[in-house]
């Protein structure tokens, strides 16, 4: 029988500290159902009577399927009893089945930052312990900065557990506060303990400070303990906390892990971790990071024309798992190192089907290494460069014809900065002038064309619901020769995002350039008429 992994997400808790994170009471009952939908044992909400949301998030009844919710708090103060601890009191009468508590185990802190004896602070932990089990509640107890204290003193720091422990806490979680500790350290510290207090009651709970916090909370497995704690995208204090979109695979899918261990979060589960991770970026309206192991959007990217080679004959021969596995996708990448393969294989999964040897493939991967050597780059621009093929192959048709455009920009008496565009376009031989402002050149071409859709009758239904989501400068060199990339990225009703790109010396030239290919795109996905 293998030994079970609990994972607590303390996603709403350790990661609501990150700087710049603030979750809404509609945020955080977004963010547990997808973690109880995904299978998590327990999930940390936050600390009731420290704030209004955390207060009214636990005083709501949540019915998960899978996880249990967790209050946190911290120990008893030294002038209450834990009867009278009014925080504690605040847990206790919570909608949480589970309360985890922090309290010190560093004796430098006992000594400065709580400025108490050494024995008190055991009294507090204890009293505390105690307190919350008699009311029924499991307990758990986060030894905060125990691996420091554990090195700065042993005997107390272990003393601090133990005085948890003894009183019947389910879980004692071992935590490196500060993040500094390595995994050889982790490792030997946890076999110790685990001499003192059995593994089946230890947990991790690592920062990454030194960027080992899943590698910890590995090798702490490893050693004894079985509960691991984490965040979504590693969200957390300072540099974060364990990564569990890296942690759960790890565990579930590595054979070092998954032959010893097993987790409540199975194949049904794993499948939307991708699909998890970006929820809390999309919650948080922030960008992903595309280079987050597993569930990132370039974790299974391939760009060496040798690499993409070698995966189309194989995937294993540059994949350490199948993306399928964790709801992500290849992404194969075309570059000015792209070959022939890199093009073929990209050409298949936007749906060009087109023979090996046909004199267009070579004339698209010239093009393609020609523009990206004055400055174009098609990582991250898929629309613009499915337009590009599309154009060679011959399967795509004329929409927008640009005869002129023309963009003034004006700073009135009151000092107020007025951006005029107007735009000529061409449209079954009609010639339609579009004319807008904005707070920015680009920003009124785009009105210019936003604002007169109606005139553009035969594509007005079409691009009504275009949005501009997304709007990126890029100088690539400098001086008076400087040449400018502009990325934007798009959306429409239907909730798919496209990226296209434009180059030129002339920044208002290269983000028209990007704009017309991003409503050529909108067009083109959505099956648009030809402009005769």
């Amino acid at each position: 029988m293998s030994d079970k992994i609990y994972i607590f997400d303390t996603t709403l808790r350790d990661g609501a500290q990150t700087q710049g994170v603030d979750f809404s009471l509609d945020d955080k009952e977004k963010i547990s159902t997808a973690l109880d939908n995904l299978g998590v044992d327990y999930i940390e909400g936050g600390w009731p009577g420290a704030n209004p949301t955390d207060t009214e998030f636990f005083n709501k009844k949540h019915s998960f399927n899978h996880s249990i919710l967790t209050a946190f708090g911290m120990t008893k103060k030294s002038d209450h009893s834990a009867e009278n601890d009014p925080m504690i009191s605040s847990l206790i009468n919570s909608k949480a089945n589970s309360i985890c508590l922090f309290g010190k185990s560093w004796d430098f802190h006992v000594d400065v930052a709580l400025g108490i004896s050494k024995e008190q602070n055991l009294k507090n932990i204890s009293e505390s312990a105690k307190h919350i089990i008699n009311s029924g509640k499991e307990f758990m107890f986060d030894a905060e900065h125990f691996f420091d204290g554990y090195k700065s003193n042993k005997e107390y720091a272990l003393s601090c557990i133990k005085s948890a422990y003894d009183q019947g806490a389910r879980w004692i979680v071992l935590c490196d506060t500060n993040g500094g500790t390595l995994p050889h350290e982790i490792s030997k510290i946890v076999t110790d303990v685990s001499n003192h207090i059995p593994g089946k009651n230890l947990g991790i709970h690592a920062h990454n400070d030194t960027e080992n916090a899943v590698a910890n909370s590995l090798v702490a497995i490893q050693a004894g303990v079985r509960q691991v704690q984490g965040t979504i995208n590693g969200l957390g204090e300072r540099c974060g906390n364990a990564n569990l979109m890296s942690l759960i695979p790890s565990l579930y899918l590595k054979d070092e892990f998954s032959k010893n261990f097993e987790i409540n979060i199975k194949d049904e589960n794993i499948k939307h971790l991708t699909q998890c991770s970006r929820l809390l970026d999309e919650i948080l309206n922030r960008k992903p990071n595309k280079h987050l192991p597993y569930v990132g959007a370039a974790a299974f990217s391939h760009k060496g024309g040798m690499h993409v080679s070698a995966v189309q004959k194989d995937p294993k021969t540059y994949e350490h798992i199948d993306p399928k596995e964790v709801g992500n996708v290849r992404n194969i990448v075309v570059s000015d190192q792209a070959g022939q393969s890199n093009i073929l294989s990209r050409l298949e999964t936007i749906g060009i089907n087109i023979k090996k040897n046909d004199p267009k493939i070579k004339e698209l991967l010239n093009e393609v290494k020609g523009r990206e050597f004055i400055g174009y780059s098609y990582d991250g621009a898929d629309a613009s460069f499915e337009l590009l093929a599309r154009r060679i192959v011959g399967e795509i048709p004329r929409y927008l014809i640009i005869k002129a455009y023309d963009v003034s920009v004006k700073k009135n008496s009151s000092g107020e900065i007025i951006s005029s565009a107007k735009a000529e376009l061409e449209v079954d031989g009609e010639t339609i002038v579009c004319e807008g402002e904005g707070n920015g050149p680009v920003n009124a071409l785009d009105n210019a064309i936003r604002n007169n859709i109606d005139k553009i009758s035969k594509y007005s239904d079409y691009l009504k619901d275009l949005r501009l989501v997304d709007y990126k400068v890029r100088i690539l060199n400098t001086g008076t020769e400087a040449v400018t990339r502009v990325s934007i990225e798009s959306t429409d009703s239907k909730g798919k995002n496209w990226f296209t790109i434009g180059v030129s010396p002339n920044i208002i030239d290269a983000s028209f350039k990007a704009l017309i290919d991003s409503l050529d795109y909108k067009l083109f996905k959505d099956n648009a008429p030809a402009s005769a």
